[in-house]
């Protein structure tokens, strides 16, 4: 089983994230939940929601505590929030900025597992560039196709075309392709610097 626990705050897209990611693991034929995680949540607070994959039958309930990758929608949690709790060293950590592990203050997260399974991407740049609003998710969820290969960018696009009309659905799926273009880049780039 596959554990994703996403943490952004209210009103960026987290629940709906979680949701794109389980629909299109179901596209491909694979068993998933998703669900949040949250209190009294108004815009701007803490949020977080789950997803899990897998290709049997899912019978667990409870919330992702050893996540197997992270995706963190605003980085401005990553000194407010134990976000890395639990996370295994060669887990996955997708975040939301324009900046780098070592400019956000946690190069040691970047160092402490494979490098290749630890980036960065502009989602919400993206999201502006693309969708007009800041909605990183559907970004996000384009990033993390790359970076974990857990679904397939097809699958992805496929779910955010299930979930919004058309001229919102092109408009987030432009946003999931760049995400994805970027982070297959940035492996590239660690592959190139290993050899």
């Amino acid at each position: 089983m596959f554990q994703i626990r996403i943490h952004g705050r209210g009103g960026q897209g987290v629940v709906t994230g979680a949701e794109l990611l389980s629909v299109a693991a179901f596209i491909e034929g694979r068993h998933a939940q998703a669900f949040p995680s949250f209190g009294s949540e108004r815009m701007g607070a803490p949020v977080m929601a789950f997803c899990r994959i897998d290709d049997r039958e899912i019978r667990l309930r409870e919330p992702v505590l050893a996540p197997d990758a992270l995706i963190i929608q605003d980085s401005t949690l990553l000194h407010q929030v134990d976000v890395f709790n639990g996370l295994a060293t060669e887990g996955y950590i997708l975040i939301n900025s324009r900046r780098s592990f070592g400019e956000l203050g946690i190069a040691e997260m970047a160092l402490g597992g494979n490098r290749r399974r630890r980036c960065t991407v502009p989602a919400t740049s993206l999201a502006m560039k693309h969708v007009g609003r800041p909605l990183p998710n559907a970004a996000l969820l384009g990033g993390f196709a790359a970076i974990s290969r857990q679904v397939r960018l097809e699958s992805v696009v496929a779910a955010i075309r299930d979930k919004f009309p058309r001229t919102i659905a092109e408009q987030n799926i432009a946003a999931a392709e760049e995400a994805f273009a970027l982070v297959s880049r940035a492996e590239e780039s660690v592959d190139a610097q290993a050899d």
